[in-house]
């Protein structure tokens, strides 16, 4: 530094020590230096008082030697503690030198512009927070630094200036977000720390808002969440707690909206290996909770966002059992909040009516569903988010998004089965809720929802078929036009499920509409579903075979059992593939013989005493004839024994195979079970059931001597002689006569000649079927006859 150079007012001395290497020295002249601003401030010459500021500061504590720019850097200190309660009208002076020296190569300098500072500060006290920003700025690039002398020095300056922010009632936050905002996204662990630090501090200030900014720095505190320090990890949560915890006092003031997609960003693990990920995914998702529980129904527009962070998480293992459970509330508190009001347009919604107390209806709805929600979860205390009437923007449920985010779960191979009874739930609610806005998505839904029926879980293909039987039997599916599918001539005529009213319009209230899956009338969904579902047993004879029975039964419970076996006898009656179509009703026989839910459709058989149940009989029929043996069993069920016998007398012209006298074997075994207890009853009244006896006897003569031989030969050598029978109470018998005649009189109504002819006709084409299938196999070269 050139001596020779005027500084003054500083005097030669005063420079020389300033300059000078050792401490001590240096020490003096700041002594001086205050001394002599001391003086201009008792002559009030703030002149002279920014030329010494000035001088120390272009001269010294910037200049190029380090000794100089260490003296200069506790003379500013010294100006400062000479100033006292005056420095605040010099801070902008004092504080940038200083805050230059914080990026300086040598920790010495940076440790003593950190001293430096420190003095500045507790002189001025409030007066620096205009200043704030520069002085967190520096610090935190201080918090960074690899000295550990330099670190402890900003760490007293720290507190310092959080003790003099949290006494003070002038902080500008405004100015301060946007710095913070770009600070928090740092990734080194100290300036990590030092910006938690500082939120924790902020946020535990009454008169700081800084939940208001909240928006703008959650993304960033979630980063932070996730830093390897457990130190970080556990100051973070304390500060998300918090803001938590606050929220939940003051719902009404806080931005849900803005924060939402912040939270479905988090909710999803990137890398499920990181452990910290497990703790980010956790901590979001019960945020999640907590703004779907106060929020209510301004998160709608989220939904599939949320669905999509949601949904996954539904089939962890107990290991992520915390983050499983938290997810699950998200889910079930979110399918509340769909309601019908929902399935209204968007012009027709705006247009809503008052309820009583003046408040808007959607509103009313709205709380009313918070309210539910309140209960359901358990929290008593919490002021929910209720905001006025006159601010409250249209809620929009994002259904298009939702049923998007459904369908790609359904689609992937890998979701968890938990996760895809999930998403069929919320397509069930969704149709009872806004059945007519997801009949638009019906076409698009519908194959893969037919594709899940060969799930590997049971629990699945149940809400599955609960799906597509409120698809086929909801209202809002009934079409003028219908697909190619119904463009068959025979289209069975459907019937009105039990505890339906005819004409019954649907009701919006959701307890009439979650009661049952079953709605007055089939709609043309209906005849779609059952002749893609026999085309999918066709083309997966596995699925038939392991489900088959399981998926027809379950069906028969959620839907009209008649109407399930009269469409599908009507389908299966135009079938081209005939072995297939008597694999079917070989399987739904079995179902009709033996399944309690189809108990009531037998009783409605077994009499044929109305004209409904006579036509029913012969629909049935039709189709059985593609399979001789369930043709005799659905004569035996109906108690149509002379027709049974007289098929049985044409079973001589048929291809006895093995799997032909399978079927006549289990068919004896069915003979034997409860459901033809009334068959075997019949038997004492030989008289009257000459034709049962002789049926019984032709399926005997059939047989091989075997055990189905030994078991119904000992039941029919167990009927008794006709003139035995006669020592019974001659009224008895003539009553049993007439009734016997009154059947006989109503099943007259019936040509059953024509039965027969097309019974002869459909096992004419099997034959045909057969021989050509014979004839191509040996023709085949590699085919050898053994």
């Amino acid at each position: 530094m050139n001596t020779e150079k005027d500084f003054s007012p500083l005097t030669p001395n005063i420079v020389r020590a300033l300059n000078d290497k050792l401490y001590e020295k240096r020490k003096v002249a700041a002594l001086e230096i205050e001394k002599l601003v001391r003086e201009f401030v008792a002559q009030n010459s703030s002149t002279q008082i920014r030329h010494v500021i000035q001088i120390l500061a272009s001269e010294f504590a910037l200049s190029q030697h380090p000794h100089s720019r260490k003296g200069g850097l506790i003379g500013l200190a010294a100006c400062s503690i000479a100033l006292g309660k005056d420095s605040g009208l010099y801070l902008k002076e004092l504080i940038e030198p200083v805050l230059t020296c914080f990026n300086d190569s040598d920790s010495r300098l940076r440790y003593y512009a950190c001293e430096a500072l420190y003095n500045i500060v507790k002189v001025a006290r409030g007066a620096v927070l205009p200043h704030f920003n520069m002085l967190f700025d520096g610090l935190s690039k201080l918090a960074a630094d690899p000295d550990p002398n330099v670190k402890s020095g900003s760490e007293l300056l720290d507190r310092l200036l959080k003790d003099i922010v949290t006494e003070s009632n002038k902080f500008d936050l405004v100015a301060f977000v946007p710095l913070l905002r770009e600070r928090i996204y740092s990734n080194n662990q100290y300036a990590r720390q030092f910006i938690i630090s500082w939120i924790h501090v902020l946020e535990s200030v009454p008169n700081i808002n800084l939940l208001e900014y909240l928006p703008e720095i959650l993304d960033g505190l979630f980063q932070i969440l996730g830093d390897n320090s457990k130190e970080i990890r556990r100051t973070c949560e304390v500060v998300l707690a918090e803001f938590l915890k606050e929220i939940k006092k003051t719902p009404s003031s806080v931005k849900f909206a803005e924060m939402a997609n912040i939270l479905v960003i988090h909710c999803q693990v990137a890398d499920e290996t990181k452990l910290t990920n497990d703790l980010i995914q956790l901590t979001a998702m019960t945020w999640m909770r907590e703004f779907i529980q106060l929020a209510g129904r301004v998160v709608l527009p989220y939904s599939s966002g949320i669905l999509t962070a949601v949904l996954p998480c539904l089939s962890y293992d107990d290991r992520k059992k915390n983050t499983k459970e938290a997810a699950s509330a998200c889910n079930n508190s979110l399918m509340k909040l769909v309601t019908p009001e929902d399935d209204e347009d968007e012009e027709k919604s705006g247009n809503t009516g008052s309820t009583e107390d003046g408040l808007p209806k959607t509103e009313a709805d709205s709380n009313d569903m918070l309210n539910a929600s309140q209960e359901s979860v358990g929290f008593s205390n919490i002021s929910f988010f209720t905001p006025a009437s006159a601010d409250r923007p249209q809620v929009i449920l994002d259904l298009d998004g939702i049923v998007q985010v459904l369908d790609r779960h359904l689609h992937d191979s890998s979701t968890g089965m938990m996760t895809r009874i999930a998403v069929l739930k919320w397509l069930y609610h969704l149709y009872i809720k806004t059945p007519r806005k997801m009949f638009r998505h019906t076409d698009s839904l519908f194959p893969m929802l037919l594709k899940t029926l060969s799930d590997e879980s049971d629990e699945v293909i149940l809400k599955d078929l609960e799906v597509l039987a409120e698809i086929a039997s909801s209202p809002a599916g009934q079409t003028d036009q219908v697909g190619s599918c119904d463009s068959t001539d025979n289209k069975p005529e459907l019937k009105v499920p039990e505890g339906a009213k005819p004409g019954q319009q649907p009701s919006t209230d959701s307890r009439v509409m979650d009661s049952s899956p079953s709605t007055p009338s089939m709609n043309s969904y209906f005849y779609k579903f059952m002749i893609n579902l026999l085309k999918r047993f066709s083309l997966e004879r596995k699925l038939l075979d392991n489900r088959g029975a399981f998926i027809i039964r379950q069906l028969c419970l959620l839907l009209h059992a008649e109407n399930i076996f009269h469409s599908m006898a009507d389908i299966l009656l135009k079938e081209e593939d005939l072995k297939f179509a008597s694999t079917m009703v070989q399987t739904l026989n079995t179902i009709l013989l033996t399944s309690a839910e189809l108990f009531q459709l037998r009783n409605q058989l077994k009499d044929l005493r109305s004209q409904e149940s006579c036509a029913l009989f012969c629909c049935l029929y039709r189709s059985w004839c593609h399979n001789p043996v369930a043709t005799v069993s659905l004569c035996f069920l109906t108690q149509n024994y002379k027709h049974a016998y007289d098929l049985i007398q044409k079973f001589g012209d048929l291809e006895v195979t093995v799997d032909f006298l399978m079927e006549v074997d289990k068919l004896v075994q069915l003979i034997e079970s409860p459901i033809f207890t009334y068959l075997r009853l019949q038997l004492l009244d030989v008289e009257n059931n000459p034709y049962l006896i002789k049926a019984l006897y032709g399926l005997l003569m059939l047989l091989p001597q075997s055990q189905a031989f030994q078991l119904l030969s000992h039941r029919l050598r167990c009927v008794p002689n006709p003139e035995l029978m006669r020592t019974v109470d001659e009224s008895k018998y003539i009553d049993s006569k007439h009734q016997m005649a009154s059947k006989r009189a109503s099943h007259s109504q019936m040509d059953y000649n024509e039965l027969l002819q097309h019974f002869d006709r459909v096992q004419s084409k099997h034959l045909e079927v057969r021989h050509q299938r014979s004839g191509r196999a040996s023709d085949h070269p590699d085919r050898k006859l053994m």
